[in-house]
């Protein structure tokens, strides 16, 4: 039992009479990386905020080192050794990459601030991490996948005896994954105690010494790696045995919805392709390729230079997300946080932001049709929730990128963009948002899917491109290339190959 750096006994934890922990007995060994699975709203969040201090238990011992913590809170527990990352980040995206590693704990040379041991540092830090950065760029102007990597960088500064990581390869390429679990086992054998939470079951079975599965606020089940595999996993966090189906590659329309033709902005550079109706297409290509630039470009939130983009076989000119809407676009970002919802405001609110002249009666708003709608289409995608006027902050990840998923689908539009839709949702969510989707192109929908999991990319595509350094390097039909073909192509320098085999 010695061997036991943090034991949370009987903790429950309740909102208004509801449980969102029911008597969770965990303990978790010093220097082993021990994984907690399960869906959204399954407690994880709430777990590990009462470990963090975050949130204050209804019930149970927080016991740490051996003796009960009765005062923890967040400046305690990071007090006490103790550090999270976040899955939502925490950036001060005007500051430096080096400024916002050391943020809070700078380094000082008498009276002075020492910036070039905290610049020499964070270099060496994110060499470890196997990662190339300028850290004297400012974080806004680096990409969520770079900005992920800051944020794990800031813990490692710090003396962290458990260290929590919550989905920290959400954006993260095959290659800085694998940096990261170097990290993991060095630190895993220099005694750090790591908590893993993700929704990436293949990541969890690779890395961890010991896998728990919460469900419905309770712990269903915890066992030794080796034990374990993905099946017994989903059916534990699920209650059930998953049926997980393939979408069909065949389409049968030749009819036209969209057509970039040598569009370049700011960051990417000649790009053109078409979109068919009710055709998938998905967009491969590791961090910083231009994926989510071409995105950008496509919907107005950055200036094209140069180029066309023709719609139904039109030319339009959008200048704006306004435009873009009024084209019958929509854009499900990849950063709910900052660019998806308005986490302050309510469901119904954030739902219905993109559709209310549909609610509009002259001046004044058609609440009671405007409830309804909102209600009805978020009963489609399985939201959990109180009541359509609860914040959206109180909500899960899964449930809030639902709460995105349905603003968009309220626009009725006919070309959707979808930026790594599944980031951060368990694999139950994830089988729910990809049948979404695959109704969407059955009905007609014209679908542009950028992802950063190839699985997921083969899985729902029709064709296939690749991306780096802002062009597309090839073109291919679902069925025609292997994942390591697309990661060869995603690595290349060479950039004028646009070919379909």
């Amino acid at each position: 039992m010695n061997n036991f750096i943090l034991k949370l006994e009987n903790i429950t934890k309740e909102y208004s009479g509801t449980k969102a922990l029911d008597n969770i007995n965990l303990a978790f060994e010093k220097g082993k990386i021990h994984s907690i699975v399960g869906e959204n709203g399954a407690g994880k969040s709430t777990f590990i905020k009462i470990i963090t201090g975050a949130h204050k238990q209804t019930s149970g011992k927080f016991i740490y080192k051996g003796k009960e913590v009765s005062n923890n809170s967040p400046h305690n527990s990071m007090k006490n050794g103790i550090g999270c990352v976040y899955q939502e980040l925490n950036v001060i995206p005007y500051l430096t990459i080096a400024e916002n590693i050391f943020y809070g704990y700078e380094e000082k040379k008498n009276i002075f601030l020492d910036k070039k041991y905290m610049r020499e540092k964070s270099k060496q830090i994110l060499k470890n991490l196997g990662v190339n950065l300028d850290i004297n760029k400012l974080v806004k102007d680096i990409g969520i996948g770079n900005q992920q990597i800051v944020e794990i960088a800031k813990s490692l500064i710090r003396n962290v005896e458990v260290l929590i990581l919550d989905e920290p390869t959400a954006s993260l390429t095959k290659s800085e994954i694998k940096n990261l679990f170097l990290i993991l086992q060095k630190l895993k054998e220099n005694g750090v105690t790591i908590i893993y939470i993700s929704h990436r079951l293949d990541e969890v079975l690779q890395i961890s010494d010991v896998v728990s599965v919460f469900r419905d606020g309770k712990l269903i089940a915890s066992d030794i790696n080796k034990n374990l595999d993905q099946q017994m996993i989903i059916k534990n966090m699920v209650g059930r045995n998953l049926d997980i189906t393939k979408y069909s590659k065949e389409y049968s329309s030749e009819e036209e919805v969209l057509k970039v033709h040598n569009i370049s902005s700011k960051y990417i550079k000649d790009v053109s392709f078409e979109l068919k109706k009710g055709e998938i297409i998905g967009i491969a290509g590791l961090v910083a390729s231009g994926r989510t630039e071409l995105a950008n470009a496509i919907f107005g939130v950055d200036k094209i230079t140069d180029g066309s983009i023709y719609i139904n076989g039109k030319k339009v000119n959008i200048k704006s997300p306004s435009d873009a809407i009024k084209y019958g676009l929509a854009f499900i970002t990849e950063d709910r946080k900052d660019t998806g919802l308005m986490l302050e405001m309510s469901i119904k609110d954030n739902a219905s932001i993109s559709s209310l002249k549909s609610f509009t009666k002259g001046l004044f708003i058609d609440k009671v049709k405007q409830e309804k709608v909102v209600e009805d289409t978020l009963k489609t995608l399985k939201l959990k929730y109180s009541s359509i006027k609860e914040h959206v902050n109180n909500l899960s990840g899964g449930n809030q990128q639902k709460v995105v998923i349905g603003k968009w689908l309220l626009t009725n539009s006919d070309i959707i963009i979808f930026d790594e839709p599944t980031r951060g949702i368990d694999v139950s969510a994830k089988e729910e948002v990809y049948k979404i989707i695959e109704n969407l192109a059955k009905e007609g929908k014209s679908i542009i899917m950028i992802s950063s999991e190839v699985e997921e990319i083969f899985r729902m595509s029709n064709r296939i491109l690749v991306m780096s350094n802002g062009q597309i390097v090839s073109s291919y039909k679902n069925g025609c290339v292997s994942s390591e073909e697309i990661f060869k192509d995603s690595s290349s320098l060479l950039r004028e190959r646009d070919y379909e085999k």
